[in-house]
């Protein structure tokens, strides 16, 4: 199966595990979970994620447009694909890595989906980053305490998310 039939499965199964509800409070979070087809089950704070290795924490200037204006800053967090690594794969058959979703939800309902492979073998896995900060200060209320942001997406904004607080994993 090829990388971009791949991806169009994955885009399904977040389609399928439902829409964003907007009646959910914007509630910042204060944790990350990473669950599902994973040996270890994690569960994370900021203070975890700034403990990371430091070859497992990255950065990168964004620009976005705030209030109609185009305005840069650097983001600073710890690679999706290193989270995945420490809780450790369940699958345990040869081929079943390549065919695992990496699902990222808000407390508000708002969902985002990768493909292990895309995460560990494309130029985009290394740009996928779990953020606790921005220009070297805490992330604001309007982001949440954790945030994922995908860096070498051609338009970053629809794989953004704020106020993260999961991340699970499921095989298609």
């Amino acid at each position: 199966m090829t990388l971009s039939r791949r991806l169009a499965l994955v885009a399904m199964v977040a389609c399928l595990a439902g829409p964003a509800t907007e009646s959910l409070a914007q509630t910042p979070s204060q944790s990350l979970s990473i669950r599902g087809e994973v040996k270890t089950p994690l569960t994370v704070s900021v203070d975890d994620l700034k403990a990371f290795p430091a070859d497992q924490i990255g950065s990168f200037t964004v620009t976005r447009k705030v209030d109609g204006q185009e305005r840069s800053s650097t983001v600073r967090g710890v690679r999706l694909s290193a989270l995945v690594e420490r809780a450790g794969l369940a699958p345990t058959g040869r081929h079943e890595w390549k065919h695992l979703a990496v699902i990222a939800s808000a407390t508000d309902g708002y969902r985002v989906a990768f493909s292990w492979p895309e995460l560990i073998n494309t130029e985009v896995g290394p740009g996928v980053l779990v953020v606790f900060e921005r220009d070297g200060q805490p992330l604001d209320a309007g982001e949440g305490r954790i945030a994922l942001v995908s860096a070498r997406d051609v338009r970053a904004g629809p794989r953004h998310v704020k106020w993260l607080n999961t991340i699970e994993l499921r095989l298609l």
